[in-house]
């Protein structure tokens, strides 16, 4: 049965169910959801998974919280920025931020922009609200 729009997008001519879904399979079979494919930041032609860094600068003591999207550089290209939640009482600037993410992840991976914020807009389910973070970030100040 031929199928149009949306649908077809989901459910490709072999079968295969398309949920937008990023997932890792390790040597056990073990499949593990990392991200959503929508949310990709594609910076160089590289594919850079937000949850990736949101996850990394979570190891870092001094960060509560972070959330990640792509946003345009001054030359047009969408790179990593961190909007970032601190701890009480800590003091880390930008520098400190991207320094800590580079010594850590490929190249194409490194956040080039930081913002400080109070909280990461989240949903009830605590899904990291990034299309709030977009917004703010293209809204006229």
């Amino acid at each position: 049965s031929a199928t149009t729009g949306p649908t077809k997008d989901t459910l490709d001519d072999d079968g295969y169910l398309h949920t937008g879904d990023i997932a890792t399979v390790d040597g056990d079979g073990v499949v593990k959801i990392v991200d959503r494919l929508k949310e990709l930041i594609k910076y160089k032609g590289y594919q850079v998974p937000p949850a990736e860094l949101e996850a990394l600068l979570l190891t870092h003591p001094q960060i509560a919280d972070a959330a990640v999207i792509g946003v345009l550089d001054a030359e047009g290209e969408e790179v990593p920025k961190a909007f970032v939640v601190l701890q009480d009482g800590a003091e880390l600037t930008e520098d400190d931020v991207i320094t800590f993410v580079a010594e850590r992840v490929s190249p194409h991976k490194k956040v080039r922009q930081v913002s400080f914020i109070s909280t990461v807009p989240k949903s009830a389910a605590g899904k990291i609200l990034r299309k709030d973070l977009r917004t703010a970030e293209v809204a006229p100040s």
